[in-house]
């Protein structure tokens, strides 16, 4: 019944508020509030700290969109899943209060238009990190959580695009700065979804999602990767001072970030329980901003 509603929508009670609302929820802002904000700094590092003012809002609004079309594509594509969650079940789709085919236009329409905003009003190379990003979360990562627990390493290809994508919008080439923040943020998404999947690994369970806490359950090996990823990313998040585009100020508190990081997981990896998860999904939202801030303010 649940999926039936979501297939069918259930709009015809709700005000024009409640509906321009939900197709809002579909593009989950918040989590395109951070990759946008991830690309802004991409855009000022890749722009040498000299920022052209209408490329860098056209670029961050096509990017914008382009987060919000994969977003709702994936919801499109998750809505029976997300019917079998609680932490979902209230979306916009499973209560119907969206319809799938509203839902997958909606989507098709961002991505769409993203992709022609990047191509026309920032560069090419641009769009095809774009694309890429489609490709990878929504036609690989998206089908592959119910499959393997690789999807966390594939899904964090496309998660990882936005500093880059933000870089290439203002330089049109990818340079070892640019690889760095890649890398940086890629290793950043382990710890940070290993947390997100250990607190919910019941209701992936029960709703098929084989995230590594749902198919090894004593937590061994998630706590050997939040670890391992951690301290992998220790040396790659003070690149920037070693390629020459940070300065000594960076170097000093992305050290100190990177150690408090450390032992959030390291907490979380001795004590495996959901009061640990949650320090280190904190330490992890904190972490991200605090490191890109220190990065800009102290370019050179």
């Amino acid at each position: 019944m649940e999926t039936a509603a979501a297939d069918l929508g259930n709009t015809d009670s709700l005000s024009v508020k409640a509906r321009l609302g939900a197709f809002f929820e579909l593009t989950k802002p918040r989590i395109a509030f951070m990759l946008v904000l991830t690309s802004a700094a991409g855009f000022y590092m890749g722009a040498g700290g000299k920022v052209d003012l209408v490329l860098f809002v056209n670029s961050m609004l096509a990017i914008a969109l382009l987060a919000f079309g994969v977003a709702t594509l994936n919801q499109f594509l998750e809505r029976a899943i997300d019917s079998l969650m609680e932490r979902t079940a209230r979306r916009p789709l499973p209560t119907g209060k969206v319809s799938s085919r509203e839902a997958l236009i909606f989507g098709l329409i961002l991505c769409v238009g993203s992709e022609l905003y990047l191509f026309f009003l920032v560069n090419t190379l641009t769009a095809i990190l774009g694309l890429t990003v489609i490709v990878g979360y929504v036609l690989l990562y998206t089908p592959l959580k119910t499959r393997t627990t690789l999807s966390t390493a594939i899904g964090a290809i496309p998660g990882a695009m936005p500093p880059l994508m933000g870089w290439t919008a203002a330089a049109n080439e990818i340079t070892l700065g640019a690889w760095i923040l890649f890398v940086a943020l890629y290793l950043w998404q382990f710890p940070h979804f290993l947390a997100i999947a250990w607190l919910y690994r019941e209701q992936y369970a029960k709703a098929g999602i084989r995230m590594l806490p749902v198919v090894e359950k004593a937590g061994k090996i998630t706590a050997q990767q939040i670890v391992l990823f951690t301290v992998l990313l220790l040396p790659v998040s003070i690149g920037p001072f070693f390629v020459g585009i940070a300065g000594i100020y960076f170097l000093v508190g992305s050290i100190l970030l990177g150690i408090w990081f450390l032992v959030a997981s390291i907490k979380m990896a001795r004590d495996k329980d959901s009061k640990r998860a949650r320090q280190l999904l904190l330490t992890s939202v904190l972490y991200l901003p605090l490191f890109l801030a220190l990065m800009v303010l102290d370019h050179r």
